[in-house]
This record gives structure tokens, C-alpha cells and sequence, in this order.
């Protein structure tokens, strides 16, 4: 008879020495590890090796096909190498069975760094540009690091080709497959995956469960993982989980609203207690960084044809290039103030879906605040009144800009912005363009133009089954 593997370490495992002697420690029966990476795309790839490779796998990396993976390299340029992360080391929390008695293992997870056969940063590894961004805001800033905790909303639907709501709840009411958030908070949480609370979204068969604040590398390595669970106990449930930014017509679509701060020598840089938003002029500066470079991002922040339909007026989306503190109809939200609590002050932007390259993504929105530190951008006036309903007179007033209209539009803002040609870098930046005028061609070839708002059957057929 077989017998369970022991429980282990859940994360933090401090070097590759402790990763092995936990690996090779026949008792926790992990016979595999999936090695995971970013496409240009976000999308996760990754591939496993026996646990006895893994050694070697520290020492020179794994060789793979590059230009097999999306915006990666020319086949011409085909050998890349990834050499595993021990301090990203998980094992997944559940024990596979195969038919055979005997047949019982577990498999351990991990991110790594991509290179290139002479041993050098792969350009094209979106983790990799996340982690430069860091080093940058340490550099340059002094920014010992950067706190971030994204609201990551998802849909559960009964299959990958109907987008049908499974429950007709709504905002903290009523629905159904409120287990299947705790089960997914239940596995991540025996990963060392923290969670603050889940709840039923606003509309039917929408969820939201919040991951607590991490910094911004762990952070976007453990939303990869959230993805992947939400996925993974969907589909055990015989249910569809979907990141899909607008899925279904006459609904609001799926946000991933992202609260951020700076800190340096464990201080929280945005907190002033002698501002009337308890915001310092580091945080006004950020804040107005992130607004004067809104459109210049958004092709990275909502990179799909689908992700601006969900960026339409009546559905809470942030269409409005505003501030405020209450005003969810703005792009950003300051969270109100909580005495003795100076460590939560931040900020949160609700312009990005949860269906975007979360690595490229942060590296987008941290350059753009930085630079309006960089260059002490001034900070408009909050927008407290509910935009939607402002007159185009009152909106001029206050010199409210929007969001691109479509994601051409935001090409076209991206292509034309220094700012992201040198955040992202040469090669991920024509790589990124490339696949999306790829996008936007076969979507004019299928979707009529009237289709500017509404969500087609083509969308749903071409993105629900992935995202």
C-alpha cells in the first residue's frame, strides 16, 4: 500500500541547497518540477523535469525552443536557456494518482530567469524587464521596494464556449460557487499564497478574491499561480473559470484594480499625516506620473480587443483620466485614511484587466509614476462627483482626458510614447506591436463594425477558451 506524502515547507526557501534537500527527501514524494514562464502575452508557459534534473538545473539551466514561444526569438535564434528561481520554489497542494497502486507523487513549481546561450538576460523575458524596472527604482529613486496588491475579478461559467452566468448574484449578493472561492483560497493559502477576502462581484457569475499585498516581483509571479488555481479548481468542479476582460454583453466586465506604494528602508514613502488625502508629494507625484502617461500604457495594461469593451461609460469601468477618493468612476482611487495605519497608505489603479501580462503591466505603471517623481508633475484637482454624469463642459472644466476608445487607438499612443519604447526595450517593444496589429487584423477580418461596444461571438470563440 502506498502511503501520503509528508507535509512541507510552503514557500520561502532561502537558497538552492534547501530546495533540493526538500525535492530529494523521498518522504514528500515530489517527482517533478514545472519550470513557468511569461509569453509576450502573459500567458503561462512552462514545461517539467524529473526532480533528479533539478540539480543540474540550478547549475546550467534547461535548454528550450524559443522560437516556439510568442515574441520570443527568430528560429534562426532558436536556443534559449532557463535557469530556475529557488527563493519562487512551491509544491503544488494536492498528491496525483495514476492507475498503477504505486503511482503517487506530488510536483513542485518555479519561476526562473531566461538567457541567452552565452549567459545573458534574455530581452525578451517579460519577468526579467520587471525585475530591470525594480533595479531602476532602486537606483535611480532609492526605492528599496515596491508594494502592490492587485483585485484580480474572474467569471465562472459553465463551459470554455458558453458565456452564460452561472448564478445571477451581485456586488456582495447572493450567487452561487462561493466554496469554490474558499477551496481556491485554501489551496493557495498551503502554498504561503495569502489571501484578505473574496466576495461575489457585481455582475451575475462574477467573483473577486484579493491577494494580500506582496512586493511587485513576488507579486506578479503569485498572480501567474492565482490564475492557474482559479483555472484548476473551476475546471475540478466541472465549471469554466475566465480572466476574459468582457465576456458577455450588458454586464460589467473583469477589472484588475492594482494598489501600490513605495518604500524605502521599511517607510511607506506615499504617507503624510499633513495632507488632507494623507498623501506625500512623492505619492502626488507618482499619482500624477501614472495619470500624464495613462494613455501611453493603456495598450499594456488592457492589451486585448476585448479588454475596451469592457472600458465603456455605464459599467464601472475607469474610462475618465481623473483622482479621487470615493469616485470609483475614476481611474485612480486613493483609499481613505485609517488612523495608525501610515504602512496602507496607497494608491489604486482601476484601469487594468486581469487578462494582461501582469510582468509588462507593473513595469508599465511603475515607470509612469516614477516618471512624474522624476519630473515633479503637478497633481490636478480630485474629481469627487460621478464623471458619467458630468456635461462635456463641466468635464473640460476640469480637463478630464479619457482612455483610448479601442485598442488601435492605443497602439497608435504607445508607438508614439519614449516612455514605453524604453521601458519595455527594443525587442519586447516591436515583439508586443507586432502580435497586436496581428490581433487587431484578424479581429477586422471577422468582427463588423458595429461591433465598437458590443462583445461579438468571434471574441468569444477566440479568447474565452484561453483567458
Amino acid at each position: 500500500m502506498h502511503s501520503d506524502p509528508r507535509p512541507l515547507k510552503a514557500f520561502g526557501f532561502k537558497d538552492a541547497q534547501e530546495v533540493l534537500d526538500t525535492v530529494l527527501d523521498p518522504g514528500h514524494k515530489i517527482e517533478f518540477i514545472r519550470i513557468v514562464f511569461p509569453d509576450i502575452l502573459g500567458r503561462p508557459m512552462d514545461f517539467a523535469i524529473p526532480a533528479s534534473e533539478l540539480k543540474d538545473a540550478f547549475k546550467d539551466g534547461k535548454g528550450f525552443d524559443g522560437s516556439s514561444i510568442e515574441g520570443f526569438v527568430r528560429i534562426e535564434e532558436s536556443d534559449l536557456v532557463i535557469k530556475p528561481d529557488p527563493a519562487t520554489f512551491r509544491a503544488l497542494p494536492w498528491t496525483y494518482r495514476g492507475f498503477a497502486e504505486e503511482a503517487v507523487w506530488r510536483e513542485g513549481v518555479m519561476f526562473g530567469d531566461i538567457l541567452t546561450p552565452e549567459g545573458k538576460p534574455y530581452e525578451g523575458d517579460s519577468r526579467y524587464l520587471l525585475k530591470r524596472t525594480l533595479a531602476m527604482a532602486r537606483r535611480e529613486f532609492g526605492i528599496d521596494d515596491i508594494k502592490c496588491g492587485p483585485e484580480l475579478e474572474f467569471f465562472i461559467f459553465p463551459d470554455d464556449r458558453t458565456p452564460r452566468p452561472t448564478d445571477e448574484g451581485g456586488y456582495f449578493f447572493s450567487g452561487c460557487h462561493g466554496e469554490v472561492r474558499k477551496e481556491i483560497q485554501l489551496l493557495l493559502h498551503r502554498m504561503g499564497i495569502e489571501t484578505e477576502y473574496d466576495h461575489h462581484e457585481a455582475a451575475n457569475g462574477q467573483h473577486e478574491i484579493d491577494l494580500a499585498f506582496l512586493s511587485a516581483l513576488d507579486m506578479a509571479d503569485t498572480a501567474m499561480i492565482f490564475r492557474y488555481m482559479v483555472k484548476k479548481v473551476a475546471r475540478m468542479h466541472g465549471l469554466y473559470a475566465t480572466f476574459m476582460p468582457k465576456p458577455i454583453n450588458g454586464q460589467n466586465g473583469s477589472g484588475m484594480h492594482v494598489h501600490q506604494s513605495l518604500l524605502r528602508e521599511g517607510k511607506n514613502l506615499f504617507f503624510d499625516p499633513d495632507h488632507p488625502y494623507r498623501l506625500s508629494e512623492t505619492a502626488r507625484n507618482y499619482l500624477a506620473g501614472l495619470m500624464a502617461h495613462a494613455r501611453e500604457i493603456s495598450a499594456v495594461c488592457n492589451q486585448w480587443t476585448n479588454s475596451y469593451k469592457r472600458l465603456i461609460e455605464g459599467y464601472e469601468a475607469p474610462v475618465y483620466i481623473a483622482w479621487g477618493q470615493r469616485n470609483r468612476s475614476a481611474y485612480i482611487r486613493v483609499p481613505e485614511y485609517q488612523p495608525g495605519k501610515e504602512r496602507a497608505t496607497r494608491i489604486e489603479l482601476r484601469s487594468p484587466d486581469p487578462a494582461c501580462n501582469i510582468y509588462l503591466a507593473f513595469a508599465a505603471m511603475f515607470t509612469a509614476g516614477l516618471a512624474g517623481i522624476r519630473d515633479k508633475e503637478p497633481l490636478p484637482d480630485p474629481v469627487e462627483e460621478n464623471i458619467y454624469r458630468m456635461s462635456n463642459s463641466r468635464q473640460k472644466k476640469h480637463e478630464i482626458r479619457t482612455l483610448p476608445r479601442d485598442l488601435e487607438e492605443a497602439l497608435r499612443i504607445m508607438e508614439k510614447s519614449g516612455l514605453i519604447r524604453e521601458t519595455l526595450g527594443e525587442h519586447l517593444f516591436d515583439g508586443f506591436l507586432a502580435n497586436k496589429r496581428r490581433e487587431l487584423a484578424e479581429y477586422a477580418n471577422n468582427v463588423p463594425g458595429e461591433y465598437d461596444k458590443q462583445v461579438s461571438d468571434y471574441e468569444v470563440r477566440a479568447y474565452l477558451p484561453f483567458l
